[in-house]
């Protein structure tokens, strides 16, 4: 402390010979400083946090500890009243650079550039000449934005300075111009244990339903005129520092576009309150800076926290260097720090037309540390806020879950990498879920080479690349809305391809019944596998259906004759005790996608597609022919026991048997034409030749009284 005060008289002794005591005093102030830092760094150096866009400092602090004090610079000059009686001349030839700095605040020193900015209240002179009392030690003090400080303190002759009586290395807050503690740094208390334990996707307890009426309020507020205004205007609805924060949050998001131009030019202006209220446009460095500004308006502790980040234009597997790419805020609350990132709650930037959209999210509001970990990496490792903090090499090599994973309630995925590889040509991921959710993949951007599975707790996915080489797998899920959000991105290595395992194109997701199956109607299903295998080519799959639901399948593969016109002819679908079953007969040898689809019989539109078996046959003899065609007619009960070909043979006597529900005659249509005749069990029965026809007709006659007859079958017979 004797060093400090000596320098400090040296330089008033300095000051004194010059002429203005204020104006030389402030003309002085770079050298001042300088002597200053240099002396006190060399007895106890340390590094200031560093600012938004700055690599390193160049503010002098000195600490004891974490939350010590820092002195920017100290000046101490003799009272008016002595310089008048040396005969010192006023402020007239005060010199430019103090006339300058009178008209401004010290705003602080980065890269070697000093920055000026307007004083709020009265200017220097004023408080030094026209209001101070001669006998009493007057302290002038000026901040800037980020809480930069410069004292001068004048005070009678030969009197203790106030200031040095008050300092000390001790723990002590010093206030900035709104009545806030200078931020304190983040210490054990604000650290969270990593891995994170899935209580909750916020680092302290919400319940989001207590912002209703404020968000509601926060999103209707328009910037009339300065940030004071607004801030007070967005405050009227808030009455703790977490609804003060959650008011500005919520503003900024639903009020500040991304500019894509600025930060791809490193527009500067962009990050200036001022330009932002009147562009509502910014960067990230901007979304930080004016949060923090109005957070300290608001009168709670704000941080800008520059970093790395996994965002727009994040390649899995990127290496980090250089300068940082983003910046968010940490927020001081209840005790301790808290992490939010306005610019990403904000919306989003499509990669493709890269452009803005706004699309509130949620998840950058007080994110858990350990969530927040995985696409924010802060230039200093205390703002990770975790114990044990994570290595920049760990942040790149960690599995990057998009926020859209925990919005959508999961909560892990397996394989924990970003980058896996086959085993026999197969990649296998799993996901845990604590809802059930629908999920969807794109391998290179196809839907295709993959089995997807659904589960009450998540989904399984097996991918079988189609080329040896590396391959770009994303998953998908769906919440609420119809709109599938990207949610998981793997990097994926494949150096060996099995042949045999490939899928038809038409098998989509998810293979197998679910849960969701179940939800639209489809229980109890004799396969609950999504693979079935069969030697003959032949098999018979049956569910229970809902009443009022009707069933429509239809069958898929990449070889043979099988076209969009004949894909349902090769199964065939009976109804009894409440059941429906599907016979299926494939063309020949090889993997073929069944799909299922559902419809309600009372409501318009299409069907909707459930999901689909993968039937397999390595059985090269199978040539099976279709099944009959059969028309609206053919009711939802209505049961087929033979023929079940849909093709005939030529020149013979063909036996029918089915069973149909409110019918008066039946007949079958050749050459000529043959009636069919119903017996103690219920079933239709007769025969038909074939001879002299090239198709065959079976028809109905509803009731006895009308005089037309339906058709509801049809075959082919073959040529001779």
């Amino acid at each position: 402390m004797a060093c400090l005060a000596e320098s400090a008289k040296r330089g008033a002794l300095q000051l004194q010979r010059r002429g203005s005591a204020l104006s030389r005093a402030l003309a002085l102030s770079r050298v001042g400083q300088l002597r200053a830092r240099g002396h006190l760094q060399r007895k106890q150096p340390s590094v200031r946090p560093r600012r938004p866009g700055r690599k390193g400092g160049g503010i002098m602090e000195l600490k004891k500890d974490i939350n010590a004090v820092s002195i920017d610079m100290l000046l101490i000059v003799h009272s008016e009243k002595r310089r008048a009686a040396q005969g010192t001349h006023s402020d007239q030839q005060a010199d430019p650079s103090a006339l300058l700095q009178r008209r401004g605040g010290f705003q602080g020193i980065g890269n070697g550039v000093r920055r000026w900015q307007k004083l709020e209240g009265n200017d220097l002179h004023e408080n030094l000449v026209e209001k101070q009392h001669p006998q009493q030690p007057q302290v002038i003090t000026s901040y800037n934005s980020q809480g930069t400080q410069l004292t001068v303190e004048v005070h009678p002759r030969d009197a203790m300075p106030q200031l040095l009586k008050k300092f000390s290395l001790a723990k002590r807050l010093q206030g900035d111009k709104n009545g806030n503690t200078r931020p304190r740094q983040p210490g054990g208390k604000d650290a969270h244990a990593y891995p994170w334990d899935r209580s909750s996707l916020k680092s302290m307890s919400l319940d989001l339903r207590q912002f209703e009426k404020l968000d509601l309020h926060a999103s209707q507020v328009t910037a009339k005129s300065g940030l004071d205004e607004l801030v007070s205007d967005l405050l009227q609805e808030a009455h703790t520092d977490l609804e003060r924060v959650r008011a500005i949050w919520i503003w900024i998001c639903h009020h500040i576009e991304y500019d894509i131009a600025a930060a791809q030019e490193k527009d500067r202006q962009a990050f200036k309150p001022t330009d932002i209220l009147r562009t509502q446009k910014t960067n990230c460095d901007g979304y930080a800076g004016l949060f923090e500004r109005m957070c300290r308006i608001a009168g709670v502790q704000c941080m800008t926290v520059p970093g790395y980040s996994k965002g727009f234009g994040y390649q899995t597997g990127q290496s980090f260097s250089g300068e940082f790419d983003h910046a968010w805020n940490a927020v001081y609350l209840e005790g301790r720090w808290h992490l939010v990132d306005s610019t990403w709650g904000s919306g989003l930037v499509d990669t493709t037309t890269s452009k803005f959209t706004f699309l509130y999210n949620e998840f950058y509001f007080l994110t858990h540390p350990a969530l927040f970990i995985e696409d924010h990496f802060p230039d200093n490792k205390n703002w990770q806020l975790l114990k044990p903090p994570q290595s920049l090499r760990q942040f790149e090599n960690n599995m990057y879950h998009k926020s859209e994973f925990y919005n959508k309630g999961m909560l892990s995925a397996h394989p924990e990498t970003s980058m896996i590889r086959t085993v026999n040509g197969k990649a296998t991921v799993t996901i845990e879920s604590c809802a059930p959710t629908l999920f969807m993949f794109m391998l290179n951007g196809k839907q295709e080479h993959g089995l997807l599975s659904l589960r009450k707790n998540g989904m399984k996915l097996e991918v079988y690349p189609p080329t040896m080489g590396t391959h770009k797998l994303q998953i998908f899920a769906k919440g609420n809305s119809d709109i599938y959000s990207s949610v998981l991105e793997y990097t994926l290595k494949c150096n060996y391809v099995d042949m045999g395992v490939r899928l038809p194109a038409e098998l989509h997701q998810p293979v197998g019944p679910s849960w969701f199956s179940e939800q639209m109607g489809i229980m109890k299903p004799s396969h609950p596998d999504p693979i079935i295998h069969t030697s003959d080519g032949r098999c018979s799959i049956s569910f229970s259906v809902e009443e009022g639901i009707n069933v429509l399948a239809s069958l898929h593969g990449d070889d043979g004759p099988i076209t969009e016109e004949t894909q349902r002819r090769y199964i065939f679908q009976l109804h009894w005790e409440k059941r429906t079953e599907l016979k299926v007969q494939l063309p020949h040898a090889g993997k073929f996608a069944l799909k299922i689809f559902v419809k309600k019989r009372q409501e318009p539109g299409n069907y909707i597609f459930v999901f689909n078996y993968l039937l397999c046959c390595a059985n090269t003899k199978v040539n099976w022919p279709m099944f009959p065609e059969s028309f609206g007619n053919w009711g939802q009960d209505n049961e087929l026991l033979e023929p079940l070909s849909g093709v005939l043979p030529a020149n013979r006597n063909i036996p029918f048997k089915l069973k149909l529900h409110g019918i008066a005659k039946v007949l079958v249509k050749g050459q000529d034409t043959w009636p069919l005749t119903l017996n103690h069990e219920g079933y239709w029965e007769g025969s038909c030749s074939t001879a002299g026809c090239q198709e065959v007709y079976v028809m109905v006659l509803e009731n006895a009284n009308h005089n037309f007859y339906s058709y509801i079958l049809k075959y082919k017979v073959n040529a001779q």
